[in-house]
């Protein structure tokens, strides 16, 4: 099953410290990695705004390979407490390695690198690959070696060739509407009014060609509250409980995000 989730930026209207909305982010980000999340979408909701940025900034940051986040990621102050996240540790976060221990087939990120007019990528080995794609300098790239060590050529893949999970990408959207407009697939709308999820209908979305959304409403605003009278004109959406006995008087996103996807990855 092909996932993704919209989350709103509002999510960390509930912390007070950037490093707390920091640390909430982290865990975002490792609940996504642990099951396989394709697209994350990050919605405008509520009035602080520059949650969005922040929680974009840092969820692109974590996807990133750690030995390119220096190149692609300048110092900045929505980096400022980066030093308390959680690493993905996902197959596109090899360590680095020596290049006589690369084989054909083998596939890295990389940043394209200008020297002397002439263009290589820096996959994170102990030599740059010369580069004869079309991706412009200082961009984050995808290769696989059509030939291993000593020759080491490259060719421009795209993630979807990827046999092996790769990463997440983060999207952001003016309002969940936008999302759910411009979905094409199912759709889970996460909610305490929804119908309890039940065995057959997961096994239904399992088996479905279709990728998935599973949408998670705000700290404030359910998600009936945040579309309104649009609900209607959503397609393909049903509004599920996956906590349908919970004690507590609301369930935190990260909760709801580690639960909801834990739920469903039991029968994919």
């Amino acid at each position: 099953m092909k996932l993704s989730v919209a989350i709103p930026q509002s999510a960390l209207s509930d912390e007070s410290l950037k490093i707390d909305k920091t640390r909430k982010i982290s865990v975002l980000a490792r609940a996504c990695a642990i099951f396989k999340v394709d697209t994350i979408y990050i919605y405008q909701e509520g009035s602080n705004k520059s949650d969005g940025g922040l929680m974009a900034m840092i969820l692109k940051y974590l996807e990133t390979p750690q030995f390119l986040r220096r190149r692609l990621f300048p110092k900045m102050n929505d980096l400022k407490f980066a030093g308390v996240l959680h690493p993905l540790k996902i197959p596109s976060h090899i360590t680095p390695v020596n290049s006589k221990k690369i084989k054909t087939g083998d596939i890295r990120e990389g940043i394209v690198v200008s020297i002397k007019g002439k263009k290589f990528v820096d996959v994170g080995i102990n030599q740059l690959v010369q580069y004869y794609g079309s991706t412009s300098t200082g961009k984050r790239v995808t290769v696989r070696f059509k030939e291993g060590y000593p020759k080491l050529s490259i060719k421009d893949i795209d993630k979807s060739e990827v046999p092996t999970y790769w990463g997440y990408s983060v999207k952001e959207r003016a309002n969940l509407f936008s999302v759910l407009s411009e979905w094409k697939g199912n759709i889970i709308l996460t909610s305490r009014k929804g119908k309890p999820i039940s065995t057959e209908q997961l096994i239904k979305y399992a088996k479905s060609d279709e990728p998935t959304l599973v949408v998670f409403g705000s700290p404030e605003k359910g998600i009936h509250e945040i579309i309104g009278g649009r609900m209607n004109k959503v397609q393909n959406a049903k509004s599920l409980n996956f906590f349908p006995n919970q004690a507590t008087e609301t369930v935190r996103l990260e909760e709801a995000l580690l639960g909801t996807l834990a739920i469903i990855n039991a029968q994919s």
